[in-house]
């Protein structure tokens, strides 16, 4: 008997347990939205620089980077928004000794905060020398301000959208019981902007097209219901 009654003991305690876990509550699971278009403020950009022949002269790859050098500088560009992203030998000065008619290359890395320093800084260096630039990525300098905005606007549609929905069956909206977040923006593709250049004298074409940045912000909300 004292068995039994123990048994019979943990099997309520278990059953009773069982139901404190389960969470009986009438709830409502929604999803709010909220969308903004901006025109970025930053552009990536890549610029590479080749070595060419001009006659029987070589124009070197350190000539052509100190023409980018001073270009950036003239155009008022930070250091710290001019890199250098590669180099098209991993021992420069090696390959030259094993093949003189060896032409290095160089990868350049360039944030433009104004854009209209492009056209500026890209009419200084020798369009012989430019192989290709490419838009590498857009950003926005506000974007962390614009898209906790967004979450706000997102969670009060939420809880608009489920407001509307359980006022319809008769009952009241309780209290927020989970908020989760989804970041949905998109940005422009990054891409080439202008191919190799060519070799004549003239200066290559170097308008940017701009494309705006989509910041979407999605709330997903459950909500109890009273």
């Amino acid at each position: 008997m004292k068995k039994l009654f123990i048994i019979a003991a943990l099997i309520t305690s278990t059953i009773g347990a069982f139901a404190q876990s389960v969470d009986l509550r009438r709830k409502i699971e929604v999803t709010g939205t909220a969308e903004q278009e901006v025109t970025p403020d930053i552009i990536n950009v890549s610029i590479s620089l080749k070595e060419y022949m001009n006659g029987k002269t070589k124009v070197s790859i350190t000539t052509l980077e100190k023409q980018l050098e001073k270009a950036v500088a003239e155009a008022g560009i930070a250091k710290e928004d001019f890199t250098v992203n590669s180099l098209s030998s991993w021992n420069y000065a090696t390959e030259k000794k094993k093949n003189p008619d060896f032409l290095a290359s160089k990868t350049y890395g360039i944030k433009f905060r104004d854009l209209n320093k492009f056209n500026q800084l890209i009419s200084k260096v020798d369009a012989k020398g430019i192989q290709s630039t490419n838009i590498d990525s857009y950003d926005y300098s506000k974007i962390n301000s614009i898209k906790n905005d967004l979450k706000l606007k997102a969670l009060l549609a939420a809880k608009e959208k489920a407001t509307f929905l359980v006022n319809g069956l008769g009952d009241k909206l309780g209290q927020a019981l989970n908020i989760t977040e989804n970041d949905n923006s998109s940005f422009p593709s990054p891409r080439m902007y202008m191919a190799k250049a060519s070799m004549a004298d003239a200066v290559p074409e170097s308008d940017i097209d701009v494309r705006k940045i989509k910041i979407s912000i999605q709330i997903q909300a459950v909500f109890e219901i009273k």
